[in-house]
């Protein structure tokens, strides 16, 4: 998916000092692509020394995981693109990047990012949120991923990603989990889904071809029409069962014991992929990571919660942000699309801003707020902005 970034006109400095209070910052997680913008803030008159510390450090405990010299600054430098031989150097480079970007707002712009009502991430992001939050240290919390990095590559070698969606109505969560589980029965590979992105849409990986026979029986899912979209790139399976076979999520529980740290409320609230929520507390951060392993991601239900709580702007953190900020965009699209006919979009604005009339309605129609939330991708924003 392409990123998008939807603003009418980019905010000042000031004015982004205003927003932040009323945003929520979003973590991407790892992707076939990883450098973005950075080697333009790393050679930043301003912003080049801070990013160079936080990759510097995220270097050492990326060698002293994998026992092997990792320089993300030369790599970043040098522009050269992480593949999945170089997974690890891909999750320590994603990780510092993104800390570096929340610093420079901090220390060079005077922004506060910890003002924000809402943090959450992606896949590797939502590691990076609960770091955002003090909760969790950088270089320790970072030792948990670059341990499971060869585990979860090495699983990457037989298996597809697709999307999975309809153009039309909703997909039964229950009946594609219950394909997936009949699939898996019968011992030629596993399936399952890795991330929900919408009522009628999700991320699936499978081994083998089990893809395949997921298509030939898609019609036990729904009477409608629906469609499996293969990536022709090579993705390691987390957030699925399949994870399990190289025990991924034991060992990360097991290094989660001695992981210092996640023993504090995050500030702001982070709310958790694994359960839709702002569910993390003082003493529950390590059974979510541990589930996190190889739980499917409620992408759908962040955005779902993004809109409810008024949220106005969406700042999406990392290098080239790309799932979330395309997340955002379709539904903004198709909510546009939905209502230009009879409301049009100057009504739908006086609409959902009467929040006496917004109390009376149901839930879901926070939803008719997408297309007026603003989405700002960070690096485009530190390094463009007026």
């Amino acid at each position: 998916m392409a990123a998008a970034t939807v603003v009418t006109r980019m905010p000042t400095v000031g004015e982004m000092r205003d927003r932040v209070r009323n945003s929520a910052f979003v973590f991407r997680g790892y992707n076939v692509t990883n450098l973005g913008r950075t080697p333009e803030l790393l050679a930043h008159g301003d912003y080049g020394p801070i990013v160079a510390d936080y990759l510097r450090r995220a270097s050492t405990v990326c060698s002293d995981i994998t026992q092997r010299p990792c320089d993300l600054v030369e790599r970043v430098e040098q522009q050269r693109e992480t593949d999945l031989e170089s997974y690890a150097d891909a999750i320590a480079l994603i990780v510092a990047v993104e800390l570096a970007q929340l610093e420079i707002l901090r220390e060079v712009l005077d922004i506060a990012p910890e003002k924000a009502k809402l943090l959450y991430g992606f896949s590797l992001g939502e590691i990076t949120a609960l770091m955002a939050a003090g909760v969790l240290k950088f270089e320790d919390a970072l030792r948990i991923p670059l341990s499971m990095a060869e585990y979860s590559a090495a699983l990457a070698h037989d298996v597809q990603l697709a999307v999975l969606f309809s153009r039309g109505r909703e997909i039964s969560r229950e009946a594609v989990h219950r394909l997936c589980t009949d699939i898996n029965r019968e011992g030629k590979g596993v399936v399952g889904v890795s991330a929900y992105l919408a009522p009628n849409s999700m991320l699936i990986i499978g081994q083998g071809d089990t893809l395949k026979r997921f298509t030939d029986r898609a019609g036990e899912i729904s009477k409608d029409r629906i469609f499996l979209r293969r990536n022709d790139n090579v993705w390691p399976p987390l957030h699925t069962p399949i994870v399990w076979q190289q025990f991924v999520p034991n060992r990360a529980s097991q290094l989660m014991l001695t992981m210092q740290g996640g023993d504090k409320v995050p500030c702001p609230p982070v709310l958790s992929l694994v359960t839709g929520d702002t569910s993390y507390n003082e003493t529950n951060v390590r059974d979510l990571l541990g589930r996190w392993v190889d739980h499917p991601q409620k992408l759908w239900e962040a955005v779902d919660r993004t809109l409810s709580m008024g949220i106005e702007t969406v700042l999406h953190v990392g290098p080239q942000p790309n799932i979330v900020p395309a997340t955002f965009q379709r539904l903004a699209k198709n909510v546009e699309e939905q209502v230009k006919a009879s409301l049009g979009m100057r009504a739908l604005s006086t609409f959902v801003s009467r929040p006496w009339l917004q109390a009376m309605l149901p839930k879901r129609t926070s939803l008719l707020r997408a297309p007026l939330v603003a989405q700002i991708n960070l690096e485009d924003w530190l390094l463009d902005h007026p």
